[in-house]
């Protein structure tokens, strides 16, 4: 018997100066990817041995939808999709008890005489099989589906319906009433409190109502935010537990509530009486039913509120995934959940804590049945199978953790573990490591048992991956808790690298980063409850910075990585492309960025060198290297020159002429201005500003006869400026 559950990993440096991490397991989220067998999983993050869960039968169904027991302790289960009864005799014989016409058999009930009834779906009909197995027609029930059978104290039958939304009442005459009707298309669950009311569960509006039996007047106790309440349990103190299932698809209108009973309708008397069960007929195919329980998917999940005495409903259990078929109890009255469509059974441990005790092997756990001796018996569908659950505990189980990644080849340190082990009770764990990401026959095997908390090192080759196992045993009295397990590694040290560099615009710098504090902080950080503490990025992505305009400043930022997650630091330098020394422009820079005042080195062609280092999280003999230099670039101070600037009138306009060149970067950008007016723009002969040599010949616009002077302003690549003017007459 095994579940497959969700874990999530958290790596906690311990010791950052000597790289040396730990993986933890402690919380349900950590657990759940596990692999657990014959072991249950609190929501509180503990992991404890589980009820025993033992195959009673497994009937020749695919599924069983409905349990009921007589007072001599036989057992009967009905499903279908061939509307068979099967009977689990007190002494454990098993036998087709009955079978009739129909696709299922989705309700059962048993009478003070122990007459079984079993009703059929759909075109629902009630059939009365007596102790001896001889079986009659009890009533045509007139409607779709019967979804749900109980009696009352006054031995009163009632049945709930759909595809209508009625609850029909019938006497031991077999007399049939219409008992309460609501606007809803089922009522798909049903119980009766012990004072004779009912409560009933609807789809697809998702209510629970409470029914009088005085005068079968309605109140809705809890409109669920789900559509469809699939079961009802009624606690030993009188609160209601009800379980909603998928996205309610349509407004809810108030449900039409009758004040008092419906007239009587007299039942159909059977042309055949007795039905023998040695000759049964076919089956006849009938199209599926219509909630969405018995679909193969919903959506919307499902949640179970309990609804106090008082009438107070809150929610106490909920699930994205898992779709809710029964409710019930075992002995000690905790509430059990059964689920589908992975088979998980659930218990409610307090209105805050509930633990997954087990995965069934069928797909659906349908239905729940405790007997008097506090027993309790689970049905299945996908297969369709009879199980008992408890009460004694299993006396062994294990649990495989999911395996953990630790992205490079590491040592594995010391195992320890947190737990509870009552006397008579013992929990040890084991490991093993490979190298492929899933245990296979070439990964160690596992390794000696550590049966103490504070554990010892393991003795598990080094390797990239790592799995631990535990084995809880009990004598039976208590069963051991494991709350976490922590296994301490050092993964081997791999070099840092640096993956891009580059060279920012001119005349920028970056803000200087925040002063270092005086002293240690005396303070520290938690992370918010309910959360993980959160991996650093192997690669130090750059985000987007602001930079400040500076004159002369240059920039260089750079992207850098560590597979082990190492603190680094950088060195900068710089080199003229026709040079060989490195001359040291900044050193243990945490930053991913550096800035400097280029005006203290000549106009020319240069490189940058960034080194990073792991240093900080390694002793010396471990650290590693990695160089990375940039593309050339240029350091350019100079503004260009212009030279040759002429003006001259030309009609109504002035020619201008001149020639512009720059040392080392091409020209950019050019404007003119006449007379101290508005700068224009004004491009070169070329009509292109590409070079570092350009022509400029151009006409003004229209101006006044007279005296002008004409201002040209260049800019090059590097945004040096050089200005000119002349003088017209």
């Amino acid at each position: 018997m095994f579940y497959r559950l969700v874990f999530l990993l958290a790596l906690v440096p311990l010791a950052a100066a000597q790289n040396t991490r730990s993986w933890e397991q402690t919380r349900w989220e950590d657990f759940e990817k596990g692999v657990a067998e014959r072991v249950s999983l609190r929501s509180d993050g503990k992991l404890a041995l589980a009820p025993r869960f033992r195959e009673l039968y497994d009937a020749p169904s695919a599924y069983l939808w409905a349990l009921a027991r007589d007072s001599k302790g036989n057992l009967f289960a009905g499903g279908g999709p061939d509307a068979r009864v099967f009977k689990i005799g007190a002494g454990g014989n098993k036998s087709v008890f009955f079978q009739t016409e129909g696709l299922e058999i989705h309700a059962l009930a048993v009478d003070r005489q122990d007459n079984l009834y079993a009703a059929t779906s759909p075109d629902a009909k009630v059939y009365r099989i007596d102790p001896a197995g001889r079986s009659s027609l009890f009533i045509d029930a007139k409607v779709k589906y019967v979804w749900a059978m109980s009696f009352n104290s006054r031995g009163e039958l009632f049945l709930a319906a759909g595809d209508k939304g009625e609850i029909h009442r019938v006497d031991a005459s077999r007399r049939s009433q219409l008992f309460f009707k609501t606007d809803e298309s089922h009522i798909r669950s049903m119980l009766i409190e012990k004072n004779d009311d009912l409560v009933i569960g609807t789809d697809p509006g998702g209510l629970v109502i409470r029914v009088r039996a005085s005068d079968a007047s309605g109140f809705v106790l809890h409109q669920s935010s789900k559509r469809e309440i699939t079961a009802l349990a009624l606690a030993a103190d009188g609160a209601i537990y009800a379980a909603g299932v998928g996205t309610r698809g349509r407004p809810l209108t108030t449900p039409t509530l009758p004040a008092g009973p419906v007239p009587t309708i007299p039942a159909p008397i059977p042309t055949a009486a007795v039905i023998q069960t040695s000759q049964p007929s076919a089956p006849i195919p009938q199209p599926l039913p219509t909630p969405t329980t018995l679909r193969a998917s919903v959506t919307g999940g499902s949640e179970v509120i309990r609804i106090d005495p008082d009438g107070s409903p809150r929610k106490v259990w909920s699930s994205q995934d898992d779709i809710v078929y029964a409710l019930g109890f075992q002995a000690a009255g905790k509430l059990l959940i059964g689920t589908g469509n992975q088979g998980r059974i659930y218990q409610l441990e307090s209105d805050h804590i509930h633990s997954l005790l087990l995965k069934a092997s069928p797909s659906q756990v349908t239905a729940f049945l405790q007997d008097p001796g506090g027993r309790v018996f689970a049905a299945t569908a996908n297969v369709g199978n009879l199980y008992q659950l408890g009460p004694e505990m299993e006396p062994e189980g294990s649990f495989e953790s999911e395996v953990f990644d630790a992205r490079t080849h590491s040592r594995w340190g010391r195992l320890h573990w947190k737990g509870t082990v009552p006397t008579g009770t013992s929990v040890s764990l084991q490991t093993r490591s490979g190298n492929l990401s899933t245990p296979a026959a070439h990964w160690s095997p596992w390794s000696t048992p550590i049966t103490t908390p504070e554990g010892r090192l393991v003795e598990s080759p080094p390797a990239r991956f790592a799995q631990w196992k535990a084995v809880l045993r009990t004598n039976g009295a208590a069963s051991p808790l494991l709350d976490s397990a922590t296994l301490a590694y050092q993964p081997n040290n791999i070099a840092p690298a640096i993956t891009e560099i580059e060279i920012t615009p001119p005349n920028y710098r970056f803000p200087a980063p925040p002063a270092a504090p005086a002293s240690a902080s005396q303070t520290i950080t938690l992370q918010a409850l309910g959360t993980r503490p959160s991996q650093r990025l192997a690669s130090s992505a750059q985000p987007t910075r602001t930079m400040n305009q500076a004159k002369g400043y240059l920039g260089v930022r750079w992207l850098a990585q560590d597979e082990n997650e190492d603190e680094l630091v950088f060195k900068v330098e710089i080199r003229g492309a026709q040079e060989q020394n490195w001359n040291l422009l900044g050193d243990d820079i945490e930053e991913l960025y550096l800035s400097w005042d280029s005006t203290a080195f000549a106009d020319g062609l240069y490189l940058v060198r960034v080194t990073v280092s792991d240093s900080p999280s390694n002793p010396a003999p471990e650290r590693l290297y990695y160089v990375l230099s940039s593309e050339p670039f240029y350091i350019d101070n100079t503004p260009p020159l212009v030279s040759s600037l002429t003006a001259a009138g030309e009609g109504s306009r002035l020619r201008v002429r001149f020639h512009v060149a720059d040392s080392l970067t091409h020209i950019a950008k050019s404007e003119y201005a006449i007379d101290g007016g508005d700068w224009r723009p004004m491009l070169p002969v070329t009509r292109l500003l590409d070079s570092r040599e350009l022509d400029y010949d151009f006409l003004t616009e229209d101006v006044k006869p007279g005296e002008h002077t004409v201002a040209i302003r260049i800019w090059d690549a590097n945004d040096n400026l050089a200005a000119a003017k002349t003088v017209v007459r």
